[in-house]
C-alpha cells in the first residue's frame, strides 16, 4: 500500500510503523467525527434543539475541549483495585478497534493487512474487547463495575452469534472470505441479468444485514442494549470506578468501534469503496473509494445512532431472549436460504 502511494521502496519495519501510525490515528479521528456529527449535533436537532455552540465555529471544538478536560483530571485508583489489570483495561477495549480497522479496505490498494481471511480475521480481533471489559469489572474493587462487567461481557458473547452467523450468507454468496473479494462479488455481480450497479449485498442479504446492525448495536452496548452500562439500573456499569485519560479511552473505544463496524457493514453489504462506473483495478478508486467509503460509513453510522436515540431499553432477560430466540434462529434460516439459492441458480 505504501509503497504504491509514496513511489518508493521502503523497508518491512518502514512500511509496517507508517500502517500502524495511520491506524492509531484513526481511531481518535473516527472517534471525534462520529462524536460530533451524530451525539452531539443529530441528537440535538432530532430533539429540537442546537448542541453545543460556543466551542470554535458551530460547536466543532466541543469534544476537543472536552477531551482536553479528560486529560487534565486526576487519575484515580481504588483502594482495592488490582492497578495493573485496571490500569490496561481500557486500553485492551481500543486494542481490539485498533486491529479491526487493519482489515477493513478503503481502496484497491489502501488496506492495512490484505489477508485472504480478512472476514474471519476482522471478527475474530472484535472478540478481544470482551477480555478488557472483564478486566476492567473485575479489577475496580466494586460490586456495581463488576455486575456491570459480567453483564456487558454475557451480552457481547449472546450477540457475537448473530454477528456471525449474518456475515456467513455474505460469504456463501462471493464464495471468499476476504474482505477485498466481497467487494469484488459484488462489483461484479448483476441483478436480474443487470450490471449496472452490481449486486451490493445489501439487496440479496438484506435479512443478514438487518441482524447485523442490531448486532452491531449490541456489541457497542448502546441503546436500546445498554443495560450493562444503564446509571439508573446499575449506577455505572464498568468503567464506574475510571477517570481522566481511562475513562475517555473507554469513550474513544466505543466511538471507534461504531466507526470501523459500520466501515465492515459497508464492505459487506454496500460494495465498499467501489462505485459504479469505475474498474475494480482503476488506480483512481484509490483516490475516490476512500471518499466513497466515509459516505457509505456515516450513512451506517446514522442508522445506527439514529436506533440509539429512538427506542427504549431492554431488560436483561429481553435482551438475552432476542438473541437466543429471535436473531439467532432468523440467521440459521437466512444462512439455509442462502445455501439452496446458491446451489439452485
Amino acid at each position: 500500500m505504501t509503497d504504491l502511494v509514496l513511489g518508493i521502496e521502503l523497508a518491512y519495519w518502514q512500511e509496517t510503523l507508517i500502517k500502524v501510525g495511520v491506524v492509531a490515528a484513526l481511531v481518535p479521528t473516527s472517534a471525534l467525527i462520529l462524536g460530533y456529527v451524530f451525539l452531539l449535533k443529530m441528537m440535538s436537532f432530532m430533539q429540537s434543539r442546537l448542541g453545543p455552540m460556543e466551542s470554535g465555529p458551530y460547536g466543532l471544538l466541543q469534544l476537543v475541549g472536552d477531551g482536553v478536560k479528560f486529560l487534565q483530571k486526576e487519575d484515580i485508583f481504588p483502594a482495592k483495585a488490582d492497578k495493573w489489570v485496571f490500569a490496561f483495561a481500557p486500553f485492551v477495549v481500543v486494542i481490539s478497534t485498533l486491529l479491526i480497522f487493519v482489515f477493513v479496505p478503503v481502496g484497491p490498494d489502501l488496506v492495512g493487512s490484505p489477508v485472504d481471511t480478512g472476514v474471519f480475521a476482522a471478527l475474530a480481533v472484535s472478540s478481544i474487547s470482551v477480555i478488557g471489559i472483564l478486566m476492567a469489572g473485575w479489577s475496580s474493587a466494586n460490586k456495581y463495575s463488576l455486575m456491570g462487567g459480567l453483564r456487558a461481557a454475557g451480552q457481547l458473547i449472546a450477540y457475537e452469534l448473530p454477528l456471525v452467523l449474518a456475515v456467513v450468507g455474505v460469504v456463501i454468496q462471493a464464495e471468499t472470505l476476504s474482505l477485498q473479494g466481497i467487494i469484488g462479488a459484488q462489483a461484479e455481480g448483476e441483478i436480474f441479468g443487470i450490471g449496472a450497479i452490481g449486486n451490493p449485498f445489501i439487496i440479496t442479504q438484506f435479512v443478514g444485514f438487518v441482524i447485523f446492525m442490531i448486532a452491531i448495536q449490541a456489541e457497542l452496548t448502546q441503546t436500546p442494549f445498554d443495560m450493562p452500562v444503564a446509571e439508573s439500573e446499575i449506577v455505572g456499569g464498568y468503567q464506574v470506578e475510571y477517570t481522566g485519560f481511562r475513562f475517555l479511552t473507554f469513550f474513544i473505544g466505543e466511538f471507534g468501534t461504531a466507526f470501523v463496524f459500520a466501515g465492515l457493514a459497508s464492505v459487506l453489504f454496500l460494495g465498499g469503496w467501489w462505485v459504479p462506473g469505475f474498474d475494480l483495478d482503476s488506480n483512481a478508486l484509490n483516490v475516490v473509494g476512500p471518499l466513497v467509503m466515509f459516505a457509505k460509513i456515516m450513512f451506517v453510522s446514522f442508522l445506527i445512532f439514529w436506533f440509539r436515540f429512538t427506542y427504549p431499553r431492554m431488560r436483561e432477560d429481553q435482551l438475552q431472549s432476542f438473541a437466543w430466540k429471535v436473531l439467532i434462529p432468523v440467521s440459521l434460516v437466512n444462512i439455509v436460504a442462502t445455501g439452496v439459492l446458491k446451489v439452485v441458480f
